[in-house]
């Protein structure tokens, strides 16, 4: 399905506006999206080799998302939602060199609870990059068949 391949992830800055989101944002239908790691391209050798980037102390990471459930489809589908990641020590490395720099958007315990019932959707300190120091990232280039 296109429109599924298009909406895993979810600008942070634009989730409330863009079609694909808006009415799962508005429902609040937000979730916790535990993840062992994650992985992104990296071209500092010119080509794009994978990476696993993980928690620093071996914890799955909890990724802010949206969900959503359309009945007509019986499709049931959620999107991980990202952040500027500009600047940060380690996600900069990241995605093609010329490309805007983006990162899952992480969120700390506290945090969960007002995630989850939206009270948290408008403070600013939700949306902040997690910290570098807290992941660790290592080549884990696919297989060859």
């Amino acid at each position: 399905m296109k429109l599924a391949r298009q909406t895993y992830n979810a600008r942070a800055e634009t989730v409330a506006q863009k079609p694909s989101f808006r009415n799962a944002w508005k429902r609040k239908q937000f979730c916790i999206i535990p993840a062992d790691n994650f992985f992104e391209p990296c071209y500092e050798t010119g080509k794009p080799i994978r990476w696993r980037i993980e928690r620093a102390d071996g914890m799955p990471a909890a990724i802010a998302g949206i969900w959503e459930f359309r009945p007509q489809d019986l499709l049931l589908s959620f999107s991980m939602l990202t952040i500027n990641a500009d600047g940060h020590p380690l996600m900069q490395r990241f995605h093609k060199p010329d490309d805007e720099k983006r990162m899952v958007m992480i969120l700390h315990p506290d945090q969960y609870h007002g995630w989850l019932d939206g009270s948290l959707v408008s403070e600013e300190d939700l949306f902040q990059q997690y910290p570098a120091e807290r992941l660790v990232a290592i080549a884990d280039p696919l297989p060859r068949a």
